[in-house]
């Protein structure tokens, strides 16, 4: 008898599409994952249908004073909630915590034997987690346009420089305001993944796409330069305000996408270097601060400084951008469409923007203080020209600027133009649009002229 000497047969590497299908099933099994989804794809509409059922709004939200109006006001109101709160915490569920979960069960060792290939669970684990953050989000936006358009309708939508979106038109802005929150979305995504490979079983890797979040937030609030803000990765959530302008203001938006695309990718590009480095051998490591300062912390702020340099030496942007003539040009441009919709809705005689000539006036603390920077001490002085009507007539606001270019202009009289919440029309009262309106200054130089 013979006896056939065998070779031990060597397993190859699992392959990406069957990991990424592993990592997808132990994601939607875990019951905060399913919960998320459940959340995000029915609370969005629910929350939007009944607020706009009721008699208070959240005038103070960007488009919230228009909830009752049309179902389109809605869906931007959730969006500014989901980049604040919703999204960050979102991320640091599902990204924060997929390398970090195997190291608290201590699953590395059984999960490196089966897939063989450090290089493939990395990429695995990163596509389940953008498939799912996907998911959220798509169900976040379909969620809230439902909400709002069953429950209002689709109906015109007034934008940030006071002209009239048709329906359908409206839509669109907003499905697109939608698709931009998805860079820096990325972009934390990024930065959990860096988080959970850098500090393990620690729980600030869970923490760290919120607590980045918040400092972004708490950032933009500050009178920083122009170039420094558009630098940040959380701009792209403030920057889709520029879509609902006419024209849009494109420039801070494309910046605003592009930077945290660049995060994105540098983020999870250092998550995937530290991560293939990794010794795999001590289960009990969690990660040093040393290695976190020096993996993580210096090559992102590095890429915050030269950001910077590269924004302003491309844009010019070195002031707040906000300006006399911008607030100027903005607040005219605002005040002319809005009394073109209000002359239709007391069935006035029809005029054009063009025949009113509408101009503004505006200083910043009673002329005591330089014209440019935030604040809630600019006051304007609107005038217009009816045709046939030689006397020109004029309207006050105080107008609160944020330190991100948006402001909301509260009337001042005279009382029959905008000192009223409502106006009376043929049909009943409804809301005076030249009462309080929003408004977006445009932070980036213009060849525009005020």
């Amino acid at each position: 008898m013979t006896e056939t000497l065998t070779r031990p047969e060597i397993k190859k590497p699992v392959s990406v599409p069957r990991g990424y299908r592993f990592e997808m099933v132990k994601l939607v099994s875990q019951w905060r994952i399913r919960l998320l989804v459940l959340v995000c794809w029915l609370t969005p509409g629910l929350f939007v249908a009944a607020v706009s059922r009721q008699s208070t709004l959240p005038v103070d939200t960007l488009f919230g004073r228009w909830m009752h109006d049309t179902g389109w006001a809605g869906p931007l109101v959730m969006l500014g909630f989901s980049g604040s709160w919703a999204l960050p915490l979102i991320t640091s569920v599902v990204a924060g915590d997929i390398f970090a979960s195997e190291d608290r069960l201590g699953t590395w060792r059984h999960l490196l034997v089966s897939v063989r290939s450090p290089r493939r669970i990395f990429v695995s684990k990163t596509l389940a987690s953008l498939t799912v953050l996907l998911i959220l989000l798509i169900g976040l936006v379909v969620s809230a346009s439902a909400g709002g358009v069953l429950a209002i309708g689709n109906q015109p939508l007034i934008g940030l420089d006071g002209h009239l979106l048709s329906g359908g038109a409206a839509g669109g802005r907003v499905f697109l305001a939608w698709a931009c929150a998805v860079a820096p979305t990325l972009a934390l995504a990024g930065i959990g993944l860096l988080g959970s490979v850098l500090l393990r079983r620690s729980p600030m890797g869970l923490l760290l796409p919120a607590i980045v979040a918040l400092a972004l937030q708490l950032a933009q609030m500050l009178p920083l330069p122009v170039a420094v803000r558009l630098a940040l990765p959380g701009y792209a959530f403030i920057s889709w305000n520029g879509l609902f302008t006419g024209p849009a203001q494109l420039k801070p938006l494309l910046i605003g996408v592009t930077v945290s695309l660049v995060w994105a990718v540098v983020a999870t590009g250092l998550a995937y270097l530290l991560f293939v480095r990794r010794d795999f051998t001590s289960v009990n490591s969690d990660g040093s601060s040393k290695r976190a300062l020096l993996g993580g912390a210096l090559p992102l702020a590095g890429l915050i400084v030269i950001s910077v340099a590269v924004i302003a030496a491309t844009t010019g942007g070195t002031g707040s951008g906000i300006d006399q003539g911008k607030v100027q040009r903005s607040l005219s441009t605002a005040f002319a469409h809005l009394y073109v919709l209000q002359t239709s809705e007391l069935n006035r005689p029809d005029v054009a923007e063009a025949q009113l000539q509408t101009s503004a006036d505006c200083n910043k603390g009673g002329g005591k203080l330089d014209p440019a920077g935030p604040g809630n001490d600019w006051r304007c002085v609107v005038t217009w020209h009816l045709p046939g009507v030689q006397a020109p007539g004029q309207a006050i606001y105080q107008v609160d600027i944020t330190a991100d270019g948006r402001y909301v202009a509260d009337g001042d009289g005279p009382k029959e133009v905008n000192g009223y919440f409502l106006v009376r029309t043929p049909v009943g009262d409804q809301p005076n649009p030249l009462w309080q309106f929003d408004g977006n200054v445009e932070l980036l130089s213009t060849s525009r002229k005020g």
